[in-house]
């Protein structure tokens, strides 16, 4: 059996527990709880909920990421992605997505005009890499803009500024914000401001890129936080996923994928 189908495998064993489940909607409701939070919510006891959690992790359904001596958990969606991109067509998608907005917009209204907390968005990907390579590849401009589109432009010093301009020629700067902090090879924090002009201004978000080598392969996870509203939770939850399927195939393959991969999500929404 080969290493993808034993990962879908333990993904669909995660997901048949009822218990397991509940715990991923609670992550849904509230990403980055504690254990201790997880319990209280659930009442269960914190043996039961380590177990499940466990295999939740094993199946990449949830990451963890250390907060001085807290373990926040947060939900990963990239195995899900992976079973969206597998089993639901391009022919279904459309449908499917005007079936969930009605939902949604139904659900929304039932609610009472409290506003909900904008969630942390979480991605894990594996790569064939050396942390080296990976951080390279996060903060070299020529790099990025070959993965991504857009020159990432700093000396990445802690307290410097950076800018994520266009490689159109026109120099236009789409994002900016400011080093936070870095320990090269594996921990990079910015602010991300993806408003620059806009009226009023807004606190940034922060993004934090963690690296982690095990042998010859390297975790990034990338946390991003502080999200101004539900709309760019929703653009990040998109944007993401394909800029990193595309930084893992210049590192692994020495190419970029064919097509840029967000433009897949525009031609099919």
């Amino acid at each position: 059996m080969s290493h993808e189908a034993r990962a879908m495998d333990s993904v669909f064993k995660a997901l048949a527990d009822p218990t397991r489940r509940l715990l991923l909607d609670r992550l849904r409701e509230q990403n980055g709880q504690t254990l201790r939070e997880l319990c209280e919510r659930l009442a269960m006891t914190r043996q039961s909920a380590t177990q499940h959690l466990d295999l939740l992790r094993q199946a990449d359904l949830v990451t963890v990421v250390r907060r001085g001596r807290e373990r926040l958990h947060y939900l990963n969606p990239a195995p899900i992605h992976e079973i969206e991109e597998r089993w639901i067509s391009e022919f279904d998608k459309p449908r499917l997505q005007a079936i969930s907005a009605i939902k949604k917009q139904a659900e929304e209204y039932a609610m009472t005009d409290t506003p909900a907390s904008v969630p942390t968005y979480v991605y894990v990907t594996y790569i064939r890499a050396s942390a080296e390579q990976v951080w390279r590849a996060l903060t070299d401009a020529d790099l990025t803009a070959r993965y991504w589109g857009h020159a990432n432009v700093s000396d990445w010093q802690p307290g410097s500024d950076w800018e994520h301009r266009r490689v159109d020629g026109s120099g236009t700067v789409d994002v900016f914000g400011r080093v936070l902090a870095a320990e090269p090879p594996t921990r990079l924090v910015i602010t991300f401001d993806d408003a620059p002009d806009a009226e009023l201004p807004r606190e940034p978000s922060v993004v934090t890129f963690l690296v982690e080598p095990h042998h010859d392969i390297v975790r990034l996870t990338v946390t991003h936080e502080n999200l101004a509203n539900e709309a760019m939770f929703n653009g990040i939850s998109q944007g993401w996923p394909a800029v990193l399927a595309n930084l893992k195939s210049l590192l692994e393959t020495g190419e970029v994928l064919p097509q840029a991969p967000w433009e897949m999500h525009r031609a099919h929404s």
